[in-house]
């Protein structure tokens, strides 16, 4: 284990079982994963089944993940057998490890602050990972994605305008078809756009 590592003993086996692609997960997944060990922590502070001292401690180093200060420690391929259990297994040893110098102990203590016990406690990579791409989808298409076909969607209806006098021929099975104007062809690919923004807001739901 290197001495400036964060992650621990399952993560660097899981870097020697896994070497598929060289290619990682994005830093939204890693995001989303600390969220659940927020949220989840919370929830068993509030069930009685964890201190408030580790549990707090927890959710700090959780939200220093969240805001991407620990992106380095998370090592694995994005490809791994066992639906994620590798992953799963990533964060929470860099949250325990952090959560264990933020109460002032030294990494790898697991006595105090356990990956498995207490970062993951009532939870499975079977339902975190699955998880965890859901909220990744929703944070990225509303941060990144929606933005970017909305700004899209206004260059297209400017353009939609702006060409509305230049007549051209239409096509259709290989063959000059009516004529219509550019302005008409660019405020059809706006009309797609806009049809595809209410899609994923509908998506947006069912994530």
């Amino acid at each position: 284990m290197p001495e400036d590592a964060y992650y621990g003993p399952q993560t660097a086996r899981a870097v020697d079982n896994f070497k598929v692609s060289n290619q990682r997960l994005p830093p939204s997944f890693i995001k989303a994963q600390a969220a659940i060990k927020m949220a989840s922590t919370h929830a068993n502070m509030e069930a009685g089944k964890l201190d408030s001292t580790k549990g707090n401690a927890i959710i700090r180093a959780a939200s220093e993940v969240r805001e991407g200060k620990f992106d380095d420690q998370f090592v694995l391929d994005a490809f791994q057998s066992g639906a994620g259990t590798s992953q799963n297994m990533n964060a929470n040893e860099v949250i325990a490890n952090r959560a264990l110098e933020i109460l002032g102990f030294e990494k790898g203590n697991y006595d105090i602050v356990h990956p498995n016990d207490h970062v993951n406690m009532s939870q499975s990579s079977n339902d975190t990972t699955h998880t965890a791409i859901h909220i990744a989808a929703v944070e990225t298409i509303n941060a990144e994605l929606m933005p970017a076909l909305a700004e899209m969607l206004i260059v297209l209806a400017e353009k939609s305008s702006e060409f509305m006098d230049i007549v051209k021929p239409g096509r259709t099975h290989l063959q000059d078809a009516v004529p219509v104007t550019l302005g008409q062809e660019f405020s059809g690919y706006a009309q797609m756009l806009e049809l595809g923004i209410k899609g994923l807001e509908i998506s947006l739901d069912g994530l």
